[in-house]
């Protein structure tokens, strides 16, 4: 679930870079990068510098001094890390890469995950290929490379053909900005543009995986990059925005990742047509009908609190949804929505965390209870998803030690009950929730909850459906079984599966 980020024709195009990826930080965590482009006078050449390094975006581009000096030009693009295929720990994955060849200068940032690198990798093996990293990405440039294709962009189109799976990409020759995405649209990529008073007198363009990259730069929506779509751009044609578009080989239907609505994008963004806060809300809405909170006994108003951030708007819409049906004209309405647990801003998302441990010392460090909200009421909490458990047992702990009489749990999606080979770390079958347990009443009586229930699938699809007038179909493998593309799953299933020893 990386972020990536592409500009070209913008006057510092590295400082745009940077706060895009400031705007997609949730998207990824491990580590950074911005490769711009550069003509070398002394080498008579074009080059691509480089930085990029372990940590927040903040903290690898700390020194202000490198986008005057360094990172110089007007393209670039950007990565922030979220591991799935190769090691978190091994420097040499960090993207986005960057490689010279035949053709020139290439860089390449990749959000998603193939589902045949294995055996694309396997087949490099055999003829005595040599790999730099442990990232199914780097199977994309090889077989750029390898291509028997003439024109650059003929060479990308032809690789891109080949992969399956996941991939939403962004890559810079020394004077182009290519963005793809998958014929099935897995993940998002938007195109945006930034007017000629928001950059020295000429219009910019920019690619990136959620629209809120748009904001902080004054750059204006424009369109999706389309499921199996290549958008070339060129400096030529960015007054006009007349950008020459090719089409990957196609395929019967889009399976677009919902769970981008339900947890991973900004409430701000516009993905697959919609704002994600409009079809949060739809969800909490839905769930409402589906599984409705009880009323108190004591005359007082149940408590409904979101597991925050990105369950507050879902969390809204349960708590309004719920007074409409059972609260009468001139009731005094019966449900509340408060904050009753405050999030450490300066913790980072715990479920993109790697490693079990550092999610629950994250847990720890990432949530405070609000007593005077939650001391003798009974307390609804909303959740986007239960994917290991561990957060949300501690959650209702924290919140049954502050007071709360009853504690019900509610979540705005169904079950996970499956791994996601598209681009989500999730664990394997038997480490997910759902499946450690025979029944719902199981899972209520782990978790410490007086009640526990799911939105269901035909609810989730319902919501998004009646929120996106030109609705999508959608990948819910996680919630299913059912994957739209096969996968080829390594004997090792450890994200470690090709490191080096």
């Amino acid at each position: 679930m990386c972020g990536i980020f592409g500009i070209i024709n913008a006057a510092d195009a590295a400082r745009k870079t940077y706060y895009g990826l400031h705007a997609l930080q949730h998207r990824g965590q491990e580590s950074a990068g911005i490769v711009t482009t550069a003509y070398d006078a002394a080498r008579k050449r074009a080059i691509m510098p480089a930085i990029r390094n372990f940590g927040l975006v903040t903290d690898v581009f700390r020194d202000d001094a490198v986008f005057q000096h360094k990172l110089a030009g007007d393209m670039a693009i950007g990565h922030n890390r979220y591991s799935t295929s190769g090691s978190s720990t091994n420097a040499a994955n960090i993207q986005p890469f960057v490689v010279h060849y035949r053709n020139g200068n290439l860089a390449i940032a990749h959000n998603g995950n193939l589902s045949n690198a294995t055996q694309l990798r396997q087949l490099f093996d055999l003829n005595g290929t040599l790999f730099q990293t442990t990232s199914d990405t780097e199977v994309i440039l090889h077989l750029i490379a390898q291509s028997r294709q003439f024109r650059q962009r003929d060479q990308i189109l032809d690789a891109v053909s080949q992969v399956e799976g996941a991939f939403s990409l962004i890559l810079m020759t020394d004077d182009k900005l290519i963005a793809v995405r998958d014929p099935h649209g897995f993940r998002p990529l938007m195109l945006g543009r930034i007017d000629e008073a928001h950059n020295q007198g000429k219009p910019a363009w920019c690619v990136a995986s959620e629209s809120c990259a748009f904001d902080l730069l004054g750059a204006t929506y424009v369109r999706e990059i389309q499921p199996g779509e290549m958008l070339v751009m060129e400096k030529e044609a960015c007054e006009t925005g007349n950008f020459e578009s090719y089409l990957l080989k196609p395929t019967s239907q889009t399976a677009q990742c919902i769970f981008e609505y339900v947890y991973f994008s900004r409430p701000d963004s516009r993905i697959f047509g919609e704002m994600v806060d409009k079809v949060r809300r739809k969800f909490g809405k839905t769930l409402a009908h589906e599984a409705p909170a009880p009323f108190d006994s004591k005359g007082k108003r149940t408590i409904v609190i979101p597991v925050p951030d990105s369950s507050n708007t879902s969390a809204m819409g349960y708590a309004t949804e719920l007074n409409k049906i059972y609260c009468h004209e001139g009731e005094r309405d019966h449900f509340r929505f408060e904050f009753g647990l405050i999030r450490n801003h300066y913790v980072g998302r715990t479920f993109i965390s790697p490693g079990q441990n550092a999610r629950e010392l994250k847990v720890r460090l990432k949530f405070n209870t609000v007593e005077g909200v939650l001391k003798d009421r009974i307390v609804v909490m909303v959740d986007d998803s239960i994917v290991r458990g561990t957060t949300c047992r501690q959650l209702v702990k924290m919140v049954r030690e502050a007071g709360a009489r009853e504690v019900h749990f509610r979540v705005t999606s169904p079950p996970v009950i499956s791994p996601c080979y598209y681009g989500m770390d999730f664990p394997t079958p038997d480490e997910l929730f759902a499946n450690q347990f025979e029944d719902i009443d199981g899972m209520a009586a782990w978790l410490g909850v007086d009640s526990l229930a799911y939105l269901s699938e035909e609810g989730l699809l319902e919501a998004v459906r009646e929120t996106n007038s030109i609705p999508p179909n959608y990948c819910t493998a996680c919630f299913t079984n059912k994957y739209p593309v096969p996968v080829q799953v390594p004997k090792e299933t450890e994200k470690e599966a090709f490191e080096f020893v």
